[in-house]
């Protein structure tokens, strides 16, 4: 705003103040951030999600991952919230309940956005919204069942070569497994095993007490992402406020990791531990805990090899980037076999590679939320339109291309790493997604692998608001009890919703309510001080009328 010039200082004393305009803020450049300091607390805000978690809550005990037999309510005064009305009411409910968490993410970004909030405000939110679903029957899923009978099969029997339905010994659990999980041998690492298998010791066949007691189970991985992203994000060059709201106060993290639960929680932890151990050189360190990360969750290893790059570019520059990647590769895998030998040896005590069969179970969901099962899919019913056939031929061989793309994606991204430092990091990031869209399935938890390292990054605002729609419609296209919503018409309207979601991060007042009623501001205008310097005399003003003034004054 611009001081009143000589010439202005002649007119008359009382003069009309003129209308503040408030510039749009710069959302491109505040995404990066430039270290301005967050004003206060969103109290507000986090309230608004607190009570959409409790809404979650109290409504998940008729609508969401229930017990096919429950001892609490399923007899007793409340099981009527189980069935016809009182079972619509609570999912109708449950979805307010997760509006108002979506609603209270949104508004938290646009204040991290505009620097208002810092970690500290963004953490305390996500903790709050967390709570309450720790009591919650499963969210959008019921994975967790055939976590506790896997880690069940580890008594009597070998999880990569059996499958639950062989047990007896967990009656009360075993019929709220997946129908699909029952019959397939275990896809996840030793170490996870070995800690279902324990977490069944302590609770027995007692499934409700068996879901409390995972996710408690799980949040030491959550709080290892917490610390290894504050540190993580100083290297790649991102926002930390934005890293956190974006890695854990997001629905991908809040309803699908912590409310479904799922072990993803316990491998992103060690992951994120492993780069930043290898953007500050400790390399041995790095490729022991990715390897710990592999042995929760298979998917984990995707990161080993860019790893290597790391390691060969911090070494001495005095041979060649041939003779320093020899090294580096041949330390990371005595590493990696020594680390993967002893994991498997203490967690099922030998050695082995039976996951690789229980790779295969999994890729029995088809749902067009996986690109190439999609455009299988798609090939199928135009075929149809013509004559009729199958749909597994176009599903296989969509599959099959999808493999040989993702193998050559994988291996020039790989290839593009080689410089090591952010650059491998960026590119790690970019595989791990890559590799949840096109190898089967795609469940939407499964973006979480990669996309809490790229939160790391830098993000120009345009993109978060991308994400904000991804992470909605990657839980709303499920329903509350884990049956997938992808072939239902309100795929149409989550679709909007979802898009709605995005668009709002980026209008601080979306339905322009705020601004008719927004209060008309009056600022002080300061003189600007003069130049130490001589300047000509100011011309003497020349009369004016009063018409004049008039016209001036309005036009103020």
């Amino acid at each position: 705003m611009d001081a009143p010039t000589d010439s202005e200082s002649s007119a008359p004393a009382r003069r009309p103040v003129r209308q503040l305009t408030l510039p749009a803020p710069n959302w491109r450049r505040l995404a990066t951030g430039n270290g301005v300091v967050p004003s206060g607390f969103p109290y507000r805000t986090v309230a608004l999600g607190t009570i959409g978690s409790v809404l979650l809550l109290a409504s998940s005990v008729g609508a969401a991952g229930i017990l096919v037999h429950d001892p609490l309510i399923g007899t007793g005064p409340w099981s009527w919230l189980r069935y016809g009305h009182g079972r619509a009411l609570a999912t109708g409910v449950l979805y307010c309940g997760f509006g108002l968490v979506v609603w209270a993410w949104v508004r938290l970004g646009r204040y991290v956005l505009m620097h208002r909030v810092g970690v500290r405000s963004v953490l305390i939110a996500a903790g709050c919204w967390m709570a309450p679903l720790l009591a919650a029957p499963p969210l959008f899923t019921r994975d967790v069942f055939a976590y506790l009978a896997q880690g069940a099969l580890l008594y009597q029997h070998d999880p990569y070569h059996s499958a639950p339905n062989v047990l007896t010994s967990i009656p009360k659990i075993l019929p709220n497994v997946f129908p699909a999980w029952q019959s397939t041998p275990s896809p996840y690492g030793p170490v996870f095993l070995a800690i279902a298998k324990g977490l069944v010791t302590m609770t027995g066949d007692h499934p409700i007490a068996g879901v409390i007691v995972t996710r408690i189970a799980l949040l030491p991985g959550l709080v290892l992402l917490v610390w290894a992203l504050s540190r993580l994000v100083t290297h790649l060059g991102g926002n930390p406020a934005i890293t956190m709201w974006l890695a854990v106060a997001s629905p991908m993290t809040v309803i699908h990791l912590v409310g479904g639960p799922h072990n993803e929680l316990l491998m992103l932890g060690p992951l994120a531990l492993g780069v930043l151990l290898a953007l500050e050189r400790r390399h041995v360190l790095a490729i022991a805990v990715g390897t710990l990360a592999m042995l929760v969750k298979p998917t984990a290893a995707i990161a080993l090899p860019f790893l290597v790059w790391i390691w060969a570019n911090h070494l001495p520059d005095t041979q060649s980037k041939l003779s320093n990647f020899l090294r580096a590769g041949t330390a990371s895998v005595t590493v990696f076999g020594i680390v993967y030998a002893a994991g498997t040896y203490v967690s099922l005590g030998s050695v082995t590679i039976g996951w690789l069969e229980g790779l295969e179970g999994p890729q029995q969901i088809v749902s067009w939320i996986n690109l190439p099962t999609g455009l299988g899919q798609l090939a199928h019913v135009l075929t149809s339109l013509l004559i009729p056939v199958s749909q597994e031929p176009f599903v296989a061989a969509a599959r099959g291309i999808a493999w040989l793309v993702l193998a050559g994606f994988g291996g020039w991204q790989w290839w593009q790493a080689r410089e090591g430092g952010t650059t491998a990091v960026y590119h790690l990031a970019v595989t791990l997604i890559a590799t949840a869209l096109l190898a089967p399935p795609t469940l939407p938890w499964y973006l979480t692998w990669g996309f809490v390292i790229a939160a790391a990054f830098a993000w120009q605002a345009r993109h978060l608001a991308v994400v904000v729609g991804v992470s909605v419609f990657m839980v709303l296209a499920y329903y509350p009890t884990g049956d997938a919503a992808l072939n239902d018409p309100v795929i149409a309207l989550v679709f909007l919703l979802s898009g709605y979601s995005g668009w709002c991060l980026l209008r601080p007042d979306p339905l322009g309510i705020v601004r008719s009623l927004r209060p008309t501001v009056e600022p002080r205008f300061v003189p600007r001080p003069r130049r130490a310097m001589t300047a000509p005399a100011p011309k003497k003003p020349e009369p004016v009328s009063l018409d004049q003034r008039q016209t001036s004054h309005s036009s103020g």
